[in-house]
C-alpha cells in the first residue's frame, strides 16, 4: 500500500529529519521511497515542508494535491497552509503550540493559534491536536517534538509505520546518546488515550 505523507513546520522544528527517519523504516521493509523538501527563506523560522512517498511504483516525489494520506504539522497554521494536498479522509496530527511567523512578528499582529485549529476542527474529519509542550516538558527536552509527532502518526496507523518500526529507526538513525530521550518520547505517546 502507498502512502503519501506531507510533513509542516517552522525550519529548526525537526521536520527534516523526521521525513528521513519516515523514510529509513520504509527503506527497511523494502518499500521504494520517494521525498522532496522545500525549505523557506531562513533555515530557523522559515516554512519547511517535506513529501515523503513510500510503495512501490512510485515515479515523484512531490505528492500531488490532494492525495496526501497524511500531513504531520509541527505548527497549526502550517497544517492550515497545506491542507489542500489532504486527500478526503485523510489524517492531519497537529501539534497544539503556535510559532509566530515572522510576518506577525514584524507587522506587531497577534497570533495564538486559535482560529487555526478551529478551522482544522471545522474541516478534518480524522484529526489529532497534540500537546507537544506538554510531552517535550515530560521528556525534559523540546528537541523530541519530531519524534513526538512521528509517534502520535505511527500510532493512528496512518503512517504505515508501526511505533516498533519508528523504534529500529531511531537506534540505527540517531546517536546513541539521545536514544533514552527520544523512546521516552515515543513510550509517552504510545501510553496516551487519546490517539
Amino acid at each position: 500500500m502507498n502512502i503519501n505523507c506531507l510533513l509542516c513546520g517552522v525550519g529548526g522544528q525537526g521536520t527534516v529529519l523526521a521525513s528521513k527517519l519516515i523514510a529509513f523504516s520504509a527503506m527497511e521493509k523494502g518499500l521504494e521511497v520517494r521525498t522532496a523538501e522545500t525549505i523557506g527563506m531562513a533555515q530557523r523560522g522559515g516554512c519547511v515542508v517535506s513529501h515523503v512517498r513510500t510503495g512501490k511504483g512510485i515515479s515523484s516525489p512531490m505528492i500531488p494535491k490532494g492525495e496526501a494520506d497524511v500531513i504531520i504539522a509541527f505548527e497549526p497554521a502550517e497544517a492550515v497552509r497545506n491542507i489542500g494536498f489532504l486527500k478526503e479522509g485523510g489524517r492531519v496530527i497537529v501539534n497544539k503550540k503556535p510559532v509566530k511567523p515572522v510576518t506577525a512578528s514584524l507587522t506587531g499582529s497577534e497570533y495564538d493559534g486559535e482560529e487555526m485549529l478551529k478551522y482544522l476542527e471545522d474541516n478534518v474529519s480524522n484529526l489529532n491536536v497534540v500537546d507537544g509542550d506538554d510531552i517535550c516538558l515530560k521528556c525534559g527536552s523540546s528537541k523530541v517534538l519530531n519524534i513526538v509527532l512521528l509517534a502520535a502518526a505511527a500510532k493512528s496507523g496512518a503512517l504505515g509505520i508501526t511505533i516498533e518500526e519508528l523504534k529500529s529507526a531511531i537506534t540505527k538513525r540517531i546517536p546513541e546518546k539521545f536514544h533514552e530521550l527520544n523512546m521516552t518520547a515515543v513510550y509517552i505517546i504510545d501510553k496516551d488515550k487519546l490517539i
